[in-house]
């Protein structure tokens, strides 16, 4: 995927066992640029960091299970970004049980976040605008994020699909309350950038999801 339009740069980086979608996204314009959801310590978006010149502000985690946030401690490291996650998820950031790390024989801790994620607050990448939305049910400190048009939906919601909601701390009437009632307000036409799968678009899942048409 190579969003190269507008005034935005953006490369989906597949990462980990569970195939999780992690974006970098930059304003083409400042070079400033976010991390979304790194799944693991990778080379190749370090040479995408490095090779283009950007200027890692933030790295925010969509929520706070460990297929999102194994990226978090070395890009903390070597860019001193500032890391983002919504309050209601923070302990999963240093207890592998609640990240579900543990029982993959690989318990994973990442650094605590420098600031919360809260529903309605704006972030500025140079002249890009990222608002937050908070979207639990998946998790509960779970948050979508709207960019221009896209939004980037964690493990909200997917291509004819929905987040898992039988973890700790899921909930199915959240997660669709947070659909409904968060998501599909927007233009139909937003490109839906999921955490895991490829793209899809806000119309194509009212017409076709199967999971939002139960009731």
């Amino acid at each position: 995927m190579n969003k190269d339009n507008k005034n935005i740069y953006l490369k989906k980086i597949i990462m980990g066992p569970l195939a999780t979608n992690c974006y970098l996204l930059s304003c083409k314009e400042t070079k400033e640029a976010v991390v979304i959801d790194p799944a693991e310590e990778s080379d190749v978006l370090l040479q995408l960091i490095d090779g283009n010149g950007l200027l890692l502000k933030y790295i925010i985690n969509t929520h706070g299970h460990g297929d999102h946030i194994g990226g978090n401690k070395i890009l903390k490291e070597k860019y001193s970004a500032k890391l983002l996650i919504h309050k209601l998820d923070e302990k999963m950031l240093i207890e592998p049980k609640k990240n579900f790390s543990f029982y993959t024989g690989i318990p994973l801790k990442s650094p605590l976040p420098d600031e919360y994620l809260q529903d309605g607050m704006v972030l500025e990448v140079g002249t890009l605008r990222l608002f937050i939305i908070h979207t639990p049910g998946h998790s509960p400190g779970g948050v979508s994020i709207k960019v221009d048009d896209m939004i980037f939906t964690g493990d909200t919601l997917f291509r004819e699909s929905i987040g898992r909601t039988d973890f700790p701390g899921g909930s199915m009437p959240d997660l669709m309350n947070s659909i409904k009632e968060k998501l599909f307000i927007f233009d139909g036409s937003c490109e839906v950038l999921p955490g895991h799968g490829p793209a899809t678009t806000l119309i194509h899942e009212l017409q076709n999801n199967p999971w939002l048409k139960l009731k």
